[in-house]
This record gives C-alpha cells, sequence and structure tokens, in this order.
C-alpha cells in the first residue's frame, strides 16, 4: 500500500469558467479567518471520512492523543501540524482521510493533576460519598501541598479525574480546531473511555490465553512516591549526589583481622547481602572466590563469587550485592542463584519486622535501630554504627553517581519484590519462538521518515533485558480484568485467575462480580478477590489504531482503516509509544499496525534544551496563535523537516513572521491578480495562453508541482513549501509586474486582445495552482481566497498536476521569467538611485545584457517597457565578454506634478 494514490477528483475542464470575483475585499486581512472558517468547515463537515470508501482509496492516521494533564505547548502545535500537512495532501490527492483524534486521560499525570488542582488524594479504603465537593478548585492557579491533601474513597477520586480531564479535552479541542487541524471530530475516543478500555481487557485476556501475558513475582523498579512499578521505558539516568563509603568484611573463621574491603554509596543496605563479588579474571580476589566473609554489625556469612559484570576498576574491584541495590544486583541474583532477602519497603522505608536471616544478637539489635526509617536515615545510622565499631575505614568521600529516576518521579527508585503483570516483548526469552528478532524484522519493514530512525527502534529491541510491565498501583486507569480465588483456608491463588468472558467487558473486578460468584463472597475464603491493580497507560495507548478504527465493535470500519498508513509521533517515544503498537499488533494481528512512521523532531528554547512541561520551559500556543494569526503559526512548524530539532524564542519569532508575511501576501497577491478580470468570469483556459512570459511563468510552476508532489509522497512537507514559496515570491515581485499593464489590456494601450488573454488566463492558472500547493501548509489564506472566486472548499479540490500547466506553457522557456525580472530590476535601481519615484518615466532606455538572452528579453520587450515605464523605445545591447547582468542608459523624464 502506497501514499502516492493519483487524485480521484477531477481537475476543472481546461476551459471552465469560473463565478466573477464580485466577493473579493476592498483590504483582505488575516483577521477572523480561524473563526469564520473554522465554523464553515464544521458546518459543513469538510473533513468528515466517507466510510463508503475501500480500503485502496483510504488514507489513515494513527493520531498521537495527546496527554490530558493541563496544557498543550508549542512543542505539540509544532509536530501535530506536520501530520495535518500530511492529512491535507492526502485529502487532495484524492485519498478519503482517517484522521481521528484522542486524548491519553488515564494514568499518573491526570491523577496528580487532580490532587494539585481539587486537593484531594486517593485512599481505597475509604467509602464512596454522595455528591462529594471537593476542598480546592484549581480554576485559581493555585496548587495543593501533599500534605494538605484531603484523602477520598477510589471512586469519587475517578469522578474528579473524569471532570477535570472532560474540562481539560474541551480546551484542548478549540486549540486544535484554531490550528486548523483537519481532523473529523466524530472520530474522536478517550484511552478511558469505554470503547478503549473494552479493546484493552480483550487484549490483555487474548495475550493472556496465548501464553504472551504472565504474572511474575520478581524483583522491579519502584518509585516510592508514587507508590508504583515503573517500566524500563520509562526510565531517566540521572546524576544524585552520594558518597562512597570504604567498609571491612572479615573473613570466616580468620580471627577478625583477614579483612576484604568495599566501596559502597549504599550502606543501609547491609542486611540486604547476599555475597561478595569480583570478576573472575581479577587476581587480587582470585584466593577468595568460593570462601565466606562476615557481614559487618548483622553477622551473616556471605559467598565470595565471580562474575564478568563486576567491574575491576570501579572503586575496589570487588562489591557487595545487594537484594537489591541496582539492577546489576538483580542480574547478580538471577544468575548466581542467590537468595533474597529485600529490606526496603514500597513506602521506601526498611522493612519494620528485624527479617529473620539476622540471627545474632547484635544484628537484631542494631537493625531494630534502623527498621522502618527511611533510606536516608537508615543510612546515617548504619555509618555511625560502622563508624563505632571500626568497620568503616576513613570518611565517606562524596561523588555523584547515575541513578534511576520515574521520567516523572523525583526521586531515585528502589527495587522490590512484587507481583506484577508483563506482556512479552523479546527483552526475555520467549518460550518455542524468538520474539525479539521477530520485532526486529517487523521493524525493518517499517518506512521511518527521517529513514536513520529506523536505527533508533533497533537499538531499543536490541538492548531490551526484561518484558513489558504492564501492572501499575495506581487509580486512575483501564483496570486488569481478573478475579483469583480465595482458597478455604484464606490464600489468594494467583495461579488460578478467574477470567471473564470477553462479551461482559469493560469490567471493573474491584465492583464487578465474576460468573458464579456473589458480592458477598468477595474477600472471604471460598470466595474471591480482584485484582488490585491498573493497565499501565501505555499498554491502553499501544491500542491506539484499535481503538480508534473500531476493532471489536466495528468491523466494516476496522477493515477500512486497519493497518493504517501512518503513525506521526515524537522521537522521544519511539521506545514507548511506537515499539508498544508494534507489539501488540504483532501478537493480536500478525502484521504491522501502520506501513509508515513520520517522527517529528524536538522545540528547543533559546538555550537549546529541549521544551518539556517537566523542565517549566514551555510555551503556550493559543495567546501565539491569536496574536500572529495559525497560517504563520503552520508555517513557521512545515518550515522544519521531520526528525529535526527547532529552537524556538517566543521573544524573537522570526519564521512566524516570515509566515504571517507570505500570508498576507497570498492574500494581496491574490486580490491583485484577480482584479484583472473585472467583472468578467475567470476562465481556466491553457489554449488561451500564447505569450512567451506566460508560457515560461506556468512552465516553471510546473516544475514545482512535479517536485513539491514528489517530495510531499516523500513526507518531506519542508521541500515542498520551499519550492512553492520561492516559484511564489518570483511570480509576485517579477511576473506580476511584468504582465500587470498587459492584464489590465487598456483600451487606449493598443495592445492585442489574444495578449490581454493570455496574461489573465495564465494568471488564473497560476493563482489556482499556487493556492492548491499552499492549501495544506496556510489553510485559512487559501480557503478565504479560493472563496472569492471559486465554489467549495480549496481542501476538497484536487491536488495540482503539471499535465494542464504543460499544455498551456507548451515549448516556454523557464529561464525567461528570471531573465525578464533582472531586466526589471536593473531600470528599478536607477529609479531608485536617483532618488525617484518608481512611477518617473524613461525617455527612453537601453539594456545591455549578455547576447545568450538576447532573444529572451527581446520575447518580453513589450511587457518590460510597460513594467519598467520607457515611455519611448527600448532598445538592447550586447555586453561584452564577461560581463554578468544587465546594466542600463537612459534618460528619465522629469517627475509629475502631484495632483
Amino acid at each position: 500500500m502506497t501514499s502516492s494514490a493519483s487524485s480521484t477528483r477531477p481537475a476543472p475542464a481546461p476551459t471552465e469558467a469560473i463565478r466573477p470575483v464580485a466577493q473579493v475585499p476592498d483590504k483582505p486581512s488575516l483577521e477572523g479567518l480561524e473563526e469564520r472558517w473554522g465554523a464553515t468547515w464544521a458546518q459543513d463537515r469538510t473533513y468528515a471520512f466517507d466510510r463508503s470508501a475501500t480500503r485502496e482509496q483510504v488514507y489513515s492516521i494513527d493520531t498521537p492523543p495527546p496527554t490530558v494533564s493541563g496544557s498543550l505547548h508549542v512543542g505539540h502545535v509544532f509536530s501535530y501540524t506536520h501530520t495535518d500537512v500530511v492529512a491535507r495532501f492526502q485529502r487532495m490527492r484524492g485519498r478519503e482521510v482517517f484522521y481521528p483524534m484522542g486524548w491519553d486521560d488515564n494514568g499518573l499525570p491526570t491523577e496528580r493533576r487532580v490532587q494539585n488542582y481539587y486537593g484531594v488524594r486517593c485512599d481505597p479504603s475509604l467509602p464512596y460519598v454522595e455528591d462529594f465537593t471537593p476542598p480546592h478548585d484549581g480554576g485559581d492557579g493555585k496548587s495543593v501541598k501533599a500534605a494538605d491533601q484531603q484523602p477520598i474513597s477510589r471512586r469519587n477520586f475517578v469522578e474528579l479525574c473524569q471532570r477535570l480531564t472532560a474540562e481539560d479535552e474541551q480546551q484542548f479541542e478549540h486549540l486544535w480546531r484554531y490550528l486548523g487541524l483537519s481532523v473529523d471530530w466524530s472520530q474522536h475516543y478517550q484511552t478511558i473511555g469505554d470503547r478503549a478500555q473494552q479493546v484493552a481487557q480483550t487484549a490483555f485476556l487474548r495475550n493472556l490465553a496465548r501464553g504472551e501475558a504472565y504474572q511474575a513475582e520478581a524483583p522491579g523498579l519502584w518509585d516510592v512516591t508514587f507508590q508504583t512499578a515503573v517500566a524500563q521505558a520509562e526510565l531517566e539516568a540521572r546524576d544524585y549526589p552520594g558518597h562512597f563509603h570504604k567498609i571491612t568484611f572479615h573473613l570466616t573463621g580468620g580471627d577478625g583481622k583477614d579483612t576484604v574491603v568495599i566501596e559502597t554509596t549504599r550502606p543501609e543496605l547491609l542486611p540486604a547481602c547476599v555475597a561478595l563479588i569480583a570478576h573472575p579474571d581479577d587476581e587480587r580476589y582470585a584466593h577468595l572466590f568460593g570462601t565466606t566473609v562476615t557481614s559487618p554489625l548483622f553477622g551473616v556469612e556471605l559467598p565470595v563469587l565471580a562474575h564478568p559484570l563486576a567491574e575491576p576498576d570501579k572503586g575496589a574491584g570487588i562489591a557487595m550485592c545487594c537484594t537489591f541495590g541496582d539492577l546489576t544486583d538483580v542480574t547478580w541474583w538471577r544468575e548466581l542463584q542467590l537468595p533474597t532477602r529485600s529490606v526496603i519497603a514500597r513506602d521506601g522505608r526498611l522493612l519494620r519486622e528485624t527479617p529473620e536471616w539476622l540471627t545474632t544478637e547484635s544484628g537484631r539489635t542494631t537493625y531494630a535501630e534502623i527498621a522502618g526509617k527511611t533510606t536516608f536515615s537508615a543510612r546515617t545510622a548504619v555509618v555511625d554504627a560502622l563508624r563505632e565499631s571500626g568497620d568503616l575505614l576513613g570518611e565517606p568521600v562524596a561523588t555523584q553517581r547515575k541513578a534511576n529516576f520515574y521520567e516523572k518521579g523525583d526521586k531515585p527508585l528502589e527495587i522490590v519484590t512484587s507481583r506484577q503483570w508483563y506482556i512479552r516483548n523479546g527483552g526475555r526469552q520467549t518460550p518455542g519462538r524468538d520474539l525479539r528478532a521477530e520485532l526486529l524484522a517487523r521493524g525493518a519493514e517499517l518506512d521511518f521518515h527521517p529513514e536513520f530512525m529506523a536505527v533508533r527502534y533497533a537499538n531499543w529491541v536490541g538492548g531490551l533485558n526484561g518484558d513489558w510491565l504492564i501492572s501499575r498501583q495506581r487509580f486512575f486507569g483501564v483496570a486488569i480484568p481478573l478475579w483469583y480465588p480465595v482458597t478455604a483456608d484464606g490464600e489468594i491463588d494467583h495461579a488460578h485467575p478467574i477470567v471473564p468472558d470477553e462479551t461482559s467487558l469493560p469490567i471493573d473486578p474491584s465492583s464487578h462480580v465474576p460468573h458464579g460468584f456473589t458480592e458477598d463472597q468477595r474477600g472471604v475464603p471460598g470466595g474471591f478477590v480482584a485484582d488490585p491493580d491498573i493497565m499501565d497507560t501505555w499498554a491502553t495507548s499501544s491500542l491506539t489504531p484499535q481503538i480508534a478504527g473500531g476493532w471489536l465493535v466495528d468491523p466494516d470500519l476496522f477493515a477500512r482503516v486497519f493497518p493504517m498508513d501512518l503513525r506521526a509521533q515524537g522521537q522521544d517515544i519511539i521506545r514507548t509509544w511506537l515499539f508498544s503498537t508494534i507489539v501488540r499488533s504483532h501478537l493480536e494481528h500478525g502484521a504491522l499496525p501502520w506501513a509508515h512512521a513520520a517522527i517529528s523532531g524536538w522545540i528547543l528554547d533559546p538555550d537549546r534544551k529541549k521544551m518539556s512541561k517537566s523542565k517549566g520551559n514551555v510555551v503556550t500556543p493559543l495567546a501565539m496563535l491569536e496574536e500572529h494569526g495559525s497560517d504563520a503559526v503552520r508555517y513557521w512548524a512545515a518550515s522544519a523537516r521531520l526528525g529535526t530539532d527547532a529552537s524556538f524564542d517566543p521573544q524573537r519569532p522570526t519564521q512566524i513572521k516570515i509566515g504571517r508575511r507570505l500570508a498576507i501576501k497570498v492574500l494581496n497577491a491574490s486580490k491583485f491578480a484577480l482584479s484583472f478580470a473585472g467583472d468578467a468570469p475567470v476562465r481556466l483556459d491553457p489554449d488561451a495562453v500564447t505569450e512567451p512570459i506566460d508560457r515560461a511563468i506556468l512552465r516553471g510552476l510546473a516544475d514545482v508541482v512535479d517536485t513539491a508532489t514528489a517530495a510531499l509522497d516523500a513526507y518531506d512537507h519542508t521541500q515542498a513549501l520551499e519550492v512553492a514559496e520561492t516559484f511564489f515570491w518570483t511570480f509576485c515581485d517579477d511576473y506580476l509586474e511584468l504582465v500587470k499593464d498587459r492584464a489590465y489590456g487598456r483600451e487606449d494601450a493598443g495592445l492585442d486582445p489574444t495578449a490581454v488573454a493570455s496574461a489573465r488566463a495564465a494568471l488564473s492558472l497560476a493563482l489556482d495552482t499556487i493556492l492548491r500547493l499552499f492549501a495544506p501548509v496556510l489553510p485559512y489564506a487559501t480557503e478565504e481566497v479560493w472563496s472569492w472566486w471559486r465554489e467549495g472548499s480549496v481542501h476538497r479540490a484536487a491536488w495540482p498536476t503539471s499535465d494542464v500547466l504543460r499544455k498551456a506553457a507548451g515549448d516556454g522557456d523557464p529561464e525567461l521569467v528570471a531573465v525578464a525580472g533582472t531586466a526589471l530590476a536593473a531600470l528599478r535601481k536607477v529609479k531608485s538611485e536617483a532618488k525617484v519615484s518608481q512611477r518617473t518615466k524613461f525617455a527612453s532606455a537601453e539594456l545591455t545584457l549578455d547576447p545568450a538572452n538576447h532573444d529572451r528579453v527581446l520575447a518580453v520587450l513589450a511587457d518590460l517597457r510597460a513594467a519598467g515605464g520607457v515611455a519611448g523605445d527600448l532598445t538592447l545591447a550586447a555586453a561584452g565578454e564577461g560581463t554578468a547582468g544587465v546594466t542600463v542608459a537612459g534618460e528619465l523624464l522629469p517627475a509629475e506634478p502631484k495632483q
């Protein structure tokens, strides 16, 4: 399937008469176009998807659902404009464009916003309160500190989440409409809506039935602030201050003087230590392999082992393995089959009960002093105890270490053991198949734009070290649709989950009852309990093609739009959204979810830092759109190629101002070009084009159409804009000035009617094409001009082709316009240097130019004489060898007195 299908909408017949241009305003303006045309497009359903189209006629887009947790920023405007340019182009190419919009409204960002906005926090143990009124209204712009947030029931909390996201979605839709996104607003969804929940839960249950989803009690990354597990794709490595501590371990059976020194930044994990590990080739410790040591303070006997991940040049070269200090500890624990001795609980504090493996009286006494403390306080206490026992060598040395953070968190992650749900993604061995190789092959099938982004996908898949953790210990999201039996002795049987029928989905197991049970059996022996977790937001967002396309509920629509043509997204979520969507589609459908992936770059602030809400350097876009106009902002966005970062300085929006100038010029130049016809209907008649300069301009435009079309077919909107814009300024600055006198066809000028008709036909054909070339980027200005002289919407018109232009151009010389423009500029330069008005006439003039251009200038001499204001003869002379450009010799007439 390709994106370059030829247009199915016919272009106007060659001599089609267009209605008179009676609607051209006296003073065209960009102001108010967004409101006026936005309302018209909504009323006329200009962008509505025609679902009777066959799959071959459809171009479907998997649009990013923005996170509804505050406000959009200028980076969203940047990337979504890129997608809209594609949608508008494909629509004009004759495709029925399926262009939905979703809202990613579940998950942690929404919960945090609700907590701050309403001054509440969720406590699932609390009862539901009817008609609950939150203690705070964030409409005043103030946030409520965590310590002051009122605890409320899960159901009340979810209701507030739904209320706030509904308000945010209205604001988002207003901004998208103002920007001019050609979305079919009847095709929208929410990732927390019933349709999305049904899709997500059904896909999960099918993953479970095929063995692709599984649960495991395993160590995993845990955010103590948000009290939730964190997936590999959500990690950020950040510098974090710490201290190296030199600690002595004593060889078992020795006299106490035989010690091994390790260096650690986590001394509070000493009670969780399970081994000391060095590199197998490290001669310093080879004699210790197979022996044991005793941990200081806690007196636990530990083996000394070898493993290639130990780093001889780091610290002392030998490390303590604790369960768990970092991801390397997890690898050692798994590969060396070490015991589990976790001491950090989910709240980030040390376990309150003394662990059973601490058997010495001194060890149990020491632990009792740190039980229940935060890791920071426990670290201080352990260091003090080591200093007192003499097992701390020297004082701690300050350092910066790399620590894993949840991308939305501000405290280093801990590794705790918990029961979680996973979906296989090739990160670990999958029984009976090489899933990693399958997913790498899927990535190779996908057309990335730009192409180099494919490497990021391959690197991510190749570097995975675990399956996809999808369960989250949060409240606002799609529930994991399972219950578990409770045995007669009150134990929860996680190995045999109770699975609902697909026809009952969506469900919330915390309020729904499994088939064959009653509500009074919840939580009692012989009864059931609900799975308490929700799915990671990516577990739902990874199914956006299925949600938007009507999988399960509208098979007819799904067959017309899936697999989709395009996924448009940012480069930073290749590892999350793009990859996870491929995983789900590969597992469920055995196919890619789309044929193309268009990857936008980032917006950088003036200091070349990525704009993001977390950094506080974002620019909200609505005021910018209102100040400069949506077309101007879209021009700025479309000027940047896919995959390329663009800096933005709100104090110096140079590119936006250039875009506004272009949009205004489209209005004014179009008014000027249409004014030559007077009250007569404009005709698109290629046969009427007879004059060399008219044929030349259309020949050049034909080349521009072919170049721009090829660029857009290749997802290079920037090149398409560049060639169209360059031509347009030549058209305005040179061609319009050269032919305006002939196009007016003044009776006293004695002009040939055929030459007049030629200019008017060329102008109408050129304007008709230029408007359609600019329509994907400048939708408001082009729609405004189109309405002055054409029926319907320019955005439902056919994309221009070069056929009619080449017919009109015949053997037109593409160099003629540039040569004639140079000659006209030379005539005008004389007047500028003489500091007289351009209306001042030459009595006569002679142009000296390269002999190679003699015939070209001769072909436009009449137009050049009129445009240059030469009252008498305009003659040509040959320049000497090596002379470049055009020189003018002539006498200016006295300036006419002002009336």
